[in-house]
């Protein structure tokens, strides 16, 4: 059983819960609870940021493109992007699918979460700098090229499911060495681990904390595995992540939620 901090629907604070990840149970307020029966808000206090092209496939499945203008080489920095505060929203809470799209790509991401600014920080102490994990889910609409901003593609409102919690980073012996898998309607869709990030999860903050401050609450997503599985109308989504957690979630299309429509 390991400490871990939620985020509950309702709730204007982060509060302590418990958590039993032999079965995903929760310890909260004395009592013991399945993840589905409690109302889960987005635990994320600060900025999410995303990594683009971590993982080894995802990089190599652009094949000679990476050679192409405009950069005509393989990133040489970490590839970033901002998950903006419309696209958070919590475990058990629905992911919009705009009226104009058929299918979304579901994005399984490890969320490492910062517990004080993080600046110049060498990848041999950047752990320490680290308070605890988390489940995110990397949403995007299918689009091909990487290298503009995809804003329109990332960034709709519900895009970053994340949670339920943020799991003490005890928990967590080596966050290089995780299963990721995703599930979608109970069948098993990808499965990966992070073995395979280009940058380790130490290497990356510290790359990124060359040039610029991680504050405290601020979470960074690693990076999204290739392959990711597509997801339609009524799908019901779960994310897992060996020794952090899983992230359920069901894509709704945005007109049923916007009427007032149940998910």
């Amino acid at each position: 059983m390991f400490r871990a901090t939620a985020k509950f629907l309702g709730k204007s604070q982060l509060e302590e819960v418990r958590i039993h990840l032999g079965d995903y149970t929760v310890e909260y307020n004395g009592k013991r609870y399945d993840t589905s029966a409690l109302k889960w808000d987005s635990p994320a206090t600060g900025t999410v940021y995303g990594t683009a092209l971590n993982y080894q496939g995802a990089l190599a499945a652009l094949g000679d493109a990476v050679y192409e203008s405009p950069y005509q080489a393989p990133p040489q920095a970490p590839v970033m992007y901002i998950k903006p505060a419309n696209t958070l929203i919590g475990c058990g809470q629905p992911i919009p699918l705009p009226e104009d799209v058929t299918e979304l790509e579901m994005g399984a991401a490890l969320g490492v979460v910062i517990a004080r600014p993080a600046f110049h920080v060498s990848e041999a102490e950047v752990l320490d700098y680290v308070i605890g994990y988390t489940v995110a889910n990397d949403v995007s609409i299918p689009h091909r090229s990487v290298y503009r901003p995809a804003i329109s593609q990332k960034c709709r409102d519900g895009f970053c499911p994340l949670g339920p919690w943020i799991i003490q980073r005890e928990a967590v012996a080596d966050p290089d060495r995780l299963g990721v898998r995703v599930y979608i309607n109970g069948q098993l869709r990808q499965e990966n681990t992070t073995a395979n990030l280009i940058r380790s999860v130490p290497r990356l903050i510290a790359d990124i904390a060359e040039f610029m401050t991680l504050n405290a609450g601020d979470v960074l997503l690693v990076g999204v595995p290739e392959g990711a599985p597509l997801a339609r109308a009524g799908d019901r989504v779960r994310i897992e992540i060996e020794q952090v957690g899983c992230l359920d979630n069901i894509v709704v299309p945005e007109q049923e939620l916007l009427g007032g429509g149940a998910a």
